[in-house]
């Protein structure tokens, strides 16, 4: 069974990506790793040439900024990456620059592409995922979190990234059949420098809209306000261990109390209706699981 990684990266030093410990959590189970670094304003270039490993293949690119409508331009990187794969893997492991996989999981994840590895009608595996915000102590226990998304795929010319790269569809725009596995995403994307978070705010929101939109809606402050969260819980796992030294450096202070919940009427009943049953009432569903 052959297994490539592949990701996309652009100024993950400027925006205080961990970028490094993404690609490292799961270059063990991968034979390859194709990464499509974007030109940057920072050394992103030299980061990803420093973790030195053969397995890695780098592609440079350049990024179409004038695609501010739905996130294009990460599908369209993302996609660069896909299609720089070796012709013979088995699946396809994509990984994003602020997502992280613990070393707990990588057994099962190999489980699962063994198991479903000659099922040419599993388009895909569909992960779990686990929302940190503020620090590495909170995650997000609320709706506006999304519960699982692909993870892995097969090599086939009709998969392509989906609008702003969160998933994948087929190229007659129908969904991937996939397979749920034993396995979760660590997502670290809300946890950063407060300076950091606003400054890759503003970068990241340029993606989505105009300039108009931008100065009407991110606010021209230095720091992000963490506090402006509707309910978190305690996180009470381990984190993975290519985390580690970043957890140790962290650099700022943030608490919340998660007895805390900023819910209105409608938010308290559709949350108790999913923590009684496990049912998501409305939940978007970019995948068919079969």
């Amino acid at each position: 069974m052959f297994i490539s990684g592949f990701s996309i990266v652009r100024n993950a030093i400027k925006y205080d990506y961990p970028v490094v410990e993404a690609i490292r959590s799961i270059l063990p189970i991968c034979d390859e790793f194709v990464i499509a670094v974007g030109k940057s304003d920072d050394e992103t270039l030299h980061l990803i040439q420093s973790i030195n490993d053969p397995k890695i293949r780098i592609i440079e690119t350049v990024w179409d900024d004038s695609l501010r409508e739905g996130g294009k331009v990460l599908a369209d990187e993302t996609n660069k990456a896909y299609d720089a794969i070796s012709p013979n893997a088995d699946w396809c492991f994509y990984i994003q620059g602020d997502e992280v996989i613990h070393e707990q999981f990588h057994a099962s994840i190999k489980a699962g592409m063994l198991r479903w590895k000659d099922e040419k009608n599993i388009d895909g595996l569909l992960f779990n995922y686990t929302h940190f915000y503020g620090s590495y102590d909170y995650v997000g226990d609320s709706r506006k979190w999304y519960r699982k998304e692909i993870r892995i795929v097969r090599k086939n010319k009709t998969i392509r990234s989906y609008k702003d790269a969160q998933g994948f569809r087929h190229t007659d725009n129908t969904k991937l059949k996939v397979k749920p596995i034993d396995a979760s995403v660590y997502h670290y994307g809300w946890v950063k420098p407060p300076e950091a978070q606003q400054a890759k705010q503003k970068s990241f929101h340029k993606m989505w809209h105009d300039d108009n939109w931008m100065k009407e809606n991110i606010p021209a402050v230095n720091e992000f306000d963490y506090s402006q969260i509707d309910s978190l819980a305690k996180f009470e796992g381990t984190h993975p261990q290519v985390m580690m030294e970043r957890i140790q450096k962290m650099n700022w202070r943030f608490s919340f109390d998660p007895t805390t919940k900023k819910w209105g009427i409608k938010m308290r009943l559709l949350m108790w209706w999913e923590r009684s049953t496990g049912i998501r009432i409305g939940e978007y569903k970019n995948y068919t699981l079969l």
